[in-house]
């Protein structure tokens, strides 16, 4: 008898676990979608369409609405295909690359003099220097500062214009391609993602850094926002994109589970 209480104790309590989820505080790290969401000058805003809403004939209540979006916009996945042919579209991304350790790198004190600043190496390296080796297979989340300029178009992108003649004049800190082969080479990671529109700076025109991780088959989370209530280590991301079949990317509910002091 004293062997089935055992049994029954460890079985409650593996429930209690599972229900329990992840350690520590939740937070949300995406931004929601609606008219005001940040899109690249050349997509299409998100257009939310409402098709009910209101009391039925029946007399219950019933409401549903319809949407259009662009894959890249808002809080969102670059999948590998996004930049190398032949890599994994969103839906064929595992499941092992979207959820992990995660480590913050703040480079917020560079961002402050040169909005077009590249996350460098030798900024993972100073990281590297104040909080050990940066583990295998880590989320890699760069913290520029520029999430709090959401959703102000011109101060978050660098202009408020529209079409393809605004790119030029697109403004953004991002990562370097040689940081980028770091990443990917020296340290295995599991995705990268940014609180910026791209993790190509603004002013790029060959997208070297989404091409070095497309290439590794490492996926990117753009738009991210609440960085700064994570630690440089020790947070648990989970971030799902929309599982669109051949897609390049899609609207992304990125989560961190942030540990107890």
């Amino acid at each position: 008898m004293t062997g089935l209480l055992a049994i029954s104790a460890l079985a409650v309590t593996g429930a209690r676990a599972q229900e329990a989820g992840p350690a520590g505080t939740p937070v949300d790290l995406s931004h929601a979608f609606d008219e005001s969401t940040v899109y690249w000058p050349t997509a299409d805003p998100f257009a939310l369409r409402v098709e009910s809403y209101g009391p039925t004939e029946a007399g219950f209540w019933y409401a549903a609405n319809a949407f259009c979006a662009a894959e890249h916009g808002g809080t969102h996945l670059d999948a590998p295909i996004h930049f190398a042919e032949g890599k994994r579209t969103a839906a064929q991304i595992p499941l092992e690359d979207l959820m992990g350790t995660a480590v913050v790198v703040d480079v917020t004190d560079r961002t402050a003099a040169d909005r077009d600043h590249l996350v460098s190496v030798a900024d993972l390296e100073a990281w590297e220097a104040a909080h050990g080796p940066l583990p295998r297979r880590a989320i890699v989340l760069l913290r520029t500062g520029w999430s709090e300029r959401w959703p102000d178009r011109e101060a978050y992108l660098g202009t408020s214009a529209r079409g393809p003649e605004a790119v030029a004049d697109l403004h953004f800190p991002g990562l370097d391609p040689d940081a980028a082969r770091w990443l990917v080479e020296g340290r295995d990671v599991r995705s990268v993602g940014i609180d910026t529109a791209s993790i190509d700076r603004g002013q790029s025109t060959d997208f070297r850094a989404h091409r070095v991780l497309a290439a590794a088959d490492v996926p990117i989370f753009e738009n991210l926002t609440r960085l700064d209530a994570l630690p440089a280590r020790g947070a648990w991301v989970v971030a799902l994109p929309m599982k669109i079949e051949r897609g390049t990317g899609g609207p992304l509910r990125a989560i961190a589970f942030v540990p107890e002091e």
